[in-house]
Order: C-alpha cells, then structure tokens, then sequence
C-alpha cells in the first residue's frame, strides 16, 4: 500500500487538528490565536487538494474528510466567535476596549443561558449545509455555487481583530451591537447557501484578458488590505461578490 496516498488525508487532518485548537481558543475568548489555527487550517485545506491532484490520489475518502474539516476550521468556529460577540453585545454594550473583557461578556452558569447568542451558532449550521451540498454537486468545479465557508469565515474573524488592533470607534461601535451582529449572521447564511455563481480563484493561463476579473480582483485586495489592514476583509469579499456578479456571464 503507497504511503503517497496518504499525504493528502494527513494534511487535511492538520486542518482539522488546527480547527480543534481553534475552538478552544475561541471559547475562551482568545481570538487572536483562534485566528491564528484558522488560518493554518485554511493553508493545510488549500494544499491537502493540490497535492491530491499533484500525486493523483483523489478519493471519496478525501473529499468527505476534507468537508468534516471545513466544519470545523470554517464552520464551528466562526459560530462560536459569533455566539462570543453577541454574548460580548449584550453584556458590554459601551465597548471600552479593554481586551480582559474578551471572556467577560458571557457565563455558563447551569442552563441559564441567553437565548440571542445562540443566533451565532447559525452560521455553523449554515456552513455544514453549504458543505454537504457542495459534495453533491458536480458542476462546482470551476467556480463556486454561494460563498466559500473559509471566505464567510475570514468575515467573522476580521470582527475581534479589528477590535483588537485598530482602535476605531466608529468600527468598534458598529461592531459591538447586537442587531448589527444579528443582521450579519443572517446574511452569512444565506450567502453561504445561496445560488450566486462566484468565480474560482483558478488560473487556466497567465493572459489578462482570460484572468481580468481575478488580477482586478488581487489587486484591489492587496491596496484595501495595505490601507485598511483587518477592515478591509470585509471589504475585499464584498468587492469578491460584486465582481462576481458584474462578471457573472463569464463564470462557468
């Protein structure tokens, strides 16, 4: 039995162990590190299938194994970020900055738990749908039926970055507001499960003309991000569904 064949699953499971350290760092209110395994297990997630076409070991095994990851990295833990910052909404309203007041926002005691929060842990239910739908559906392969579960969840985790490192009070007062947080949860699910065609970021050539939308696409995400640093996420996936939708004749 080939040990290549292997390779790929191993690395899909790093993104799943990279999930696990995530949630944990996300229930105890540590973003920064949650953020962090999020964006290791996004990295094992987009070379586990690379090396699967590169070593030509596909396999229904490694398509299941990959999604039961994405759960995790992409699905569960921007659920439980979500489900933080509502509960961090409701107990703080007046956001005052103070980084110990990360874990402070919300107490399990017994079941009294308030029912609002749980409204994050949609958007894991969301991303488990949209994954079991993508396995079924054979004509995602050159573009993407509704948005990708690691873009949604680049979305909820730029939130307490931007709280932990840009200093904005106009940002942070926008984002620690329960109904703002609400309406996002929301509209995540239903982006994460809609029919909107959005393209690849797959390159058959190197030629603009073929590649325009993706190089207008990389080079305005490069300047938001130089500008605007974590506040530009947000941005840049809304600029990546406008251009969807401009370009949307061309998506096939």
């Amino acid at each position: 039995m080939s040990f290549k064949r292997h390779i790929p699953n191993i690395v899909t499971l790093l993104n799943l162990f990279s999930g696990c350290i995530a949630v944990i760092f996300a229930v105890y209110g540590n973003f920064v590190a949650a953020a962090i395994f999020v964006f290791l297990g996004i990295f094992f997630d987009f070379f586990d299938g690379l090396l699967a076409r590169k070593l030509n070991v596909q396999s229904p095994l490694g398509i299941q194994l990959d999604s039961l990851a994405d759960l995790v990295t992409s699905g569960v833990v921007p659920g439980v970020i979500m489900f933080k910052l509502i509960s961090l909404a409701i107990n703080a309203p007046e956001f005052n900055g103070n980084k110990n007041s990360w874990n402070s926002g919300f107490e399990l005691e017994m079941l009294e738990v308030p029912i609002l929060p749980l409204f994050g842990l949609l958007i894991a239910l969301a991303s488990a749908y949209r994954l079991a739908k993508f396995n079924l559906d054979e004509d995602q392969q050159t573009y993407f039926k509704g948005l990708p579960v690691p873009a949604n969840t680049l979305v909820i985790l730029s939130l307490p970055l931007i709280l932990e490192y840009q200093n904005s009070d106009v940002m942070n007062a926008i984002i620690i507001n329960k109904w703002f947080l609400i309406g996002l949860t929301l509209l995540s699910c239903y982006l994460l499960n809609s029919n909107i065609k959005l393209f690849a970021l797959k390159f058959k050539n190197w030629k603009f003309r073929d590649n325009a939308v993706r190089y207008i696409f990389l080079i305005l995400s490069v300047v938001l991000l130089i500008v605007l640093q974590f506040a530009a996420i947000p941005l840049i996936i809304a600029l990546y569904l406008i251009l969807s939708i401009v370009d949307r004749k061309n998506i096939n």
